[in-house]
């Protein structure tokens, strides 16, 4: 059955908390065309094409409930929106990206045309999957082929390309889990925590606390060995060799065995272990030289190699290595038995996911085979065991039985070299003995140490390293927040927003604002444009240098762009004007348009405060939405709303008498005469009134004291773009 195809009209990439969840959605619009009149039940063959190229649709319960409830609806009858969505979720799931994830699918006031709404965590990865669901829903309608396997290994391609290492994804779960703010910084593995002078930069297991003298330090294996002996942790005895011959007489002079490796290498490359021959020592010195700027020697340690992972002067992960080998069948060669008995293993691989390294005969396992007089194409006979490397992986977790003592002397090592997080390498037969009792020894003390081998271990337990991390950068009680006062509305925001910023400067707290009139960092206009937009509005959570953030966000920009943020602490809604809509959002009534403002109040902290017009009935219908609590003003302090909300020990800022009075339950204070606020044209400018009152409101949610409130207020004044026609008031210098 030839049909017209699906048409994508628009697609709007929200990156953040938008109308219909907290979290980055894509919202495509698409012209199903006369496909409106085709529900799926009357497709023929098309739920069996379907279920045949995606079977895990099973496990979509949509509205049913319950697993297998997506079909249900498909074989009862639904509409090519509704099952794009369902496709487009299961094709970045197959393809990589997390499990799950919200996903809608709305009509529009136009008959054949829909929203569709679907989790992005990465936006090309989605723009992608809608666009192959979108393929694939035709070709099984119109009964046509189509390659799934290719469209899920193109979509896998690019997850793979976009999406956090494993390291720094844990540390960005665990911040997650705290409700920490996340902001990804580039394409690479930067990311922020947190928000302004709060925040804290993360770069894999790197930190913003990580000293690159000690990075420096590390990398140094000579200087760091010299560092940590002089500070009585045990090293190996270890010497600078400049030649073969100079390598071979310190070898003499320390006893073999002995190590010899790069001082400067990484990720074993170079190292050779249990050198007892000149013959040997000559062929490693002259890999490693290869390998770094200079060769170490040093006395070998028996045992197996440790990981133990340090981070914030305690040691909170360990891993042990093992031999690998292979045992012969007296058929494969050396290579094959590699191949056959090791790389197969799942846990192997080239993917940052995969805990285990493939097995590759470098020098090292060349020796090794050396040794027991074979080499690559060898044919160990049936029944005897191959050692290929002293050390396969270290992935076996033994993090319950490092011993207290070997614990306290890794911590040390870290903070001997500077290093707020540290893999640091040590050689032990016993982790569970004190390192003196066997001639236990660290070998190497690594920055930016890789978490892989701790999150998923080949064996034992998985251990909590991004929590710890977290932990160490954001003590308890710390998330990371400062405080955001997100501002919207249909009129009078920009003002709000400005008399506000205006407050929190006078406060003391150097301040961000992204409004209407421009971009703002203290006293600074540094951009004249209109910035009541996402972009500016991430400029200002972004700067290291802001405490405290007011960000102005229209209905237009909460539609398209969504928030900025992810919460605030306090979210302003003006007013919402009854003649307000925006069709070309499909928006066409004050119900819709409320939908779209509620959107600052859904975002207010549990313990933030929203500041709510309680003359505007669909504004203050807004008040039992919010997480937090409710501080509501009005040109009417006897208004029952205002009333009844004060008589259960709420807040309201109102006139009475002229005067802007804070009432707090019973209790009242006047603030300030209405005369002495030229903003108010003394009084006589009721809209710039109820500016000042939700301007107050915040100020008072975010603890400034009143008489810092008074003096805010009174001196604050508007340019002559801002004053009404009338020119009732007079014109001042803007003092934000």
């Amino acid at each position: 059955m030839k049909k017209k195809s699906i048409e994508f009209i628009n697609m709007l990439y929200l990156r953040g908390p938008n109308i219909w969840t907290y979290r980055p959605v894509i919202e495509a619009w698409v012209d199903i065309g006369e496909l409106e009149d085709f529900p799926s039940n009357t497709i023929p063959g098309f739920y069996e094409r379907l279920v045949a190229w995606l079977p895990s649709l099973i496990e979509h319960r949509c509205s049913v409930g319950e697993r297998g409830g997506f079909l249900q609806r498909l074989r009862r009858g639904t509409w090519p929106g509704h099952i794009m969505e369902h496709v487009t979720l299961e094709l970045q799931s197959l393809g990589g990206e997390m499990q799950g994830g919200l996903g809608r699918a709305r009509e529009t006031s136009v008959r054949g045309v829909y929203k569709i709404i679907v989790r992005a965590w990465h936006e090309p990865v989605t723009r992608a999957a809608l666009y192959l669901a979108r393929d694939l829903v035709m070709a099984a309608i119109e009964d046509r082929p189509f390659d799934v396997p290719a469209a899920i290994a193109e979509l896998r391609e690019l997850t793979d390309s976009l999406r956090l290492g494993p390291s720094t994804a844990c540390i960005v779960d665990a911040a997650d889990d705290r409700d920490i703010p996340i902001n990804r910084l580039s394409e690479a593995n930067l990311v922020q925590l947190g928000y302004g002078a709060r925040q804290r930069r993360i770069w894999t297991a790197e930190t913003d606390r990580t000293s690159a003298i000690a990075e420096g330090i590390s990398r140094d294996k000579d200087l760091t060995r010299s560092l940590l002996q002089t500070c009585g942790v045990p090293v190996p005895e270890g010497y600078l060799v400049d030649s073969p011959q100079d390598a071979w007489d310190t070898a003499q002079s320390i006893g073999l065995p002995v190590v010899i490796k790069p001082i400067d290498g990484n990720h074993g490359r170079g190292v050779f272990t249990n050198l007892t021959t000149r013959e040997e020592v000559e062929t490693a010195y002259a890999v490693a030289v290869d390998e770094g700027s200079g060769v170490m020697v040093e006395r070998f340690i028996y045992g197996n190699e440790h990981r133990l992972l340090v981070v914030g002067g305690r040691m909170v992960a360990a891993a042990r290595g093992e031999e690998a080998t292979v045992v012969g069948d007296g058929v494969s060669t050396v290579v094959q038995l590699i191949d056959s008995q090791l790389n197969t293993d799942p846990r192997r691989g080239r993917d940052e996911d995969q805990p285990l390294n493939l097995i590759r005969l470098d020098s090292a396992a060349r020796l090794e085979l050396a040794r027991q007089q074979l080499g690559a194409e060898s044919v160990p006979a049936q029944g005897l065991p191959v050692l290929i490397q002293r050390s396969g992986n270290v992935s076996i977790d033994v993090t319950d039985s490092v011993h207290p003592s070997t614990a306290a002397t890794v911590a040390l090592a870290a903070r001997v070299v500077g290093l707020d997080i540290a893999g640091v390498d040590l050689v032990a037969e016993d982790i569970s003995r004190p390192l003196s009792e066997q001639r236990g020894a660290l070998v190497e003390v690594n920055a930016g140490p890789g978490l892989l081998m701790h999150l998923k271990p080949a064996s034992g337990e998985p251990r909590p390293v991004g929590q710890a991390i977290v932990d160490h950068l954001f003590p308890q009680g710390d998330s990371g927040r400062i405080p955001i006062v997100g501002v919207t509305g249909s009129k009078g925001k920009t003002t709000v927003a400005r008399v506000v910023a205006h407050l929190l400067q006078l406060s003391g707290q150097y301040t961000g604002l992204a409004c209407s009139n421009g971009l703002f960092f203290g006293r600074r206009h540094v951009a004249k444009n209109d910035c009541a937009n996402w972009a500016a509005g991430h400029r200002v959570v972004i700067n290291r240098a802001v405490q405290a953030g007011v960000i102005e966000t229209g209905g237009r920009s909460i539609l398209s762009e969504g928030l900025s943020y992810d919460r605030c602490q306090v979210g302003v809604v003006t007013n919402l004007d009854p003649a307000s809509a925006l069709p070309e959002f499909y928006i066409h009534d004050v119900e819709q348009m409320a939908t779209v403002l509620r959107t600052q109040v859904d975002v207010v902290l549990p313990d933030g405060v929203a500041v709510l017009n309680a003359d505007d009935p669909p504004v203050a219908a807004m008040a039992p939405l919010c997480d937090g609590s409710v501080i509501f003003f009005g040109l009417d302090g006897g208004a029952p709303i205002i009333v009844e909300h004060l008589a259960e020990g709420g807040r309201a800022v109102f006139v009475h008498d002229a005067q802007v009075v804070l009432a707090h339950g019973q209790e009242q204070t006047v603030l300030a005469e209405l005369s002495a606020i030229a903003l108010t044209g003394g009084g006589k400018l009721p809209f710039q009134v109820e500016n000042i009152l939700a301007a107050v409101g915040a100020a008072w949610a975010l603890d400034i004291s009143p008489e810092l409130m008074r003096t805010g207020i009174e001196t604050f004044g508007f340019d002559l773009a801002e004053a009404p026609a009338e020119g009732v008031a007079p014109t001042l210098e803007i003092a934000a």
